[in-house]
């Protein structure tokens, strides 16, 4: 009888253990797919690939609703979607001038013109979209919840070759796309520091934790970056003047709301010129 209960104890014991090691090596519980959780774990892994275009989408399912990560999801959406924006604008006009350069064959060149635009002008009104959306954000600090990007800031060499009339083979071309988007969103999450181009600068700011901005500092980078890209809209480009002039008047608006710094006045002077023009 004592033998048996000794026995029965040592199974109890070993089923305990199993249990124990089971549980250890499962570790914590990975976030239901679909969840905002999920998109935002998503989001940090393929922003930490620069895959950029899926981070946007990432941060797209989070910022459609109110939920824990729509705070921070919003200002990183506005930054890496004015980036992707402008470095779209820039593939297109640069095959642009390569279509004006080779004379002898410029359709190929003309069809990435088409495409880019196209994605630039889908990018920019995903922008314009959320920045509408964050300004109900009235905090005096806006919390930048995401590392610095990779890349490099200097311009892409292949590039300034496709405007000069050269077309690139589709392993060069896909390059160039990639290292010109690095370098846009390096140029979008600076600005949105009030670095400038600077992102030497910028990338200092991001050795610690959450990086803090002022609020009038991020709202003027993002309505200068509305501005730039209602650009895209205009005549010789995408000829949608209304978008034109939508784009411009919500840069407008937004520039206004801003404490008059020698910026800010710079803006407001290009953004009622342009609008202006539009009139004529």
């Amino acid at each position: 009888m004592y033998l048996r209960r000794i026995d029965s104890l040592v199974g109890l014991l070993a089923v305990a253990m199993i249990l124990m090691l089971a549980a250890c090596s499962m570790g914590p519980t990975a976030p239901e797919k679909g969840t905002p959780e999920f998109y935002w774990q998503a989001a940090n892994e393929t922003f930490l690939a620069a895959d950029y275009l899926k981070t946007a989408d990432h941060l797209e399912h989070i910022a459609n609703s109110q939920n824990a990560f729509t705070a921070r999801a919003l200002p990183w959406k506005l930054v890496l979607t004015s980036g992707l924006a402008n470095g779209f604008m820039d593939l297109a006009d640069n095959y642009e001038y390569g279509a004006r350069a080779n004379k002898a064959n410029p359709t190929p060149f003309r069809r990435r013109v088409s495409d880019y635009r196209g994605m630039a002008g889908r990018i920019s009104l995903q922008f314009a979209e959320t920045f509408l959306k964050f300004l109900d954000n009235k905090d005096p600090e806006i919390v930048l919840a995401f590392p610095f990007p990779t890349g490099s800031s200097g311009q892409v060499v292949a590039l300034t070759k496709i405007g000069n009339g050269i077309f690139p083979t589709e392993a060069e071309a896909d390059t160039v796309q990639t290292r010109t988007l690095e370098r846009t969103v390096l140029h979008a999450v600076s600005a949105a520091v009030g670095a400038g181009e600077d992102t030497a600068k910028a990338r200092a700011l991001f050795q610690g934790a959450d990086v803090k901005v002022p609020r009038a500092t991020f709202i003027l980078a993002m309505a200068t970056a509305l501005y730039d890209q209602s650009q895209l809209y205009g005549p010789r480009k995408l000829d949608t003047p209304e978008k034109t002039k939508l784009f411009a008047s919500h840069a407008l608006d937004a520039a206004k709301t801003l404490p008059e710094t020698k910026e800010s006045k710079a803006l407001i002077a290009k953004i009622q010129a342009a609008l202006k023009k539009l009139k004529e």
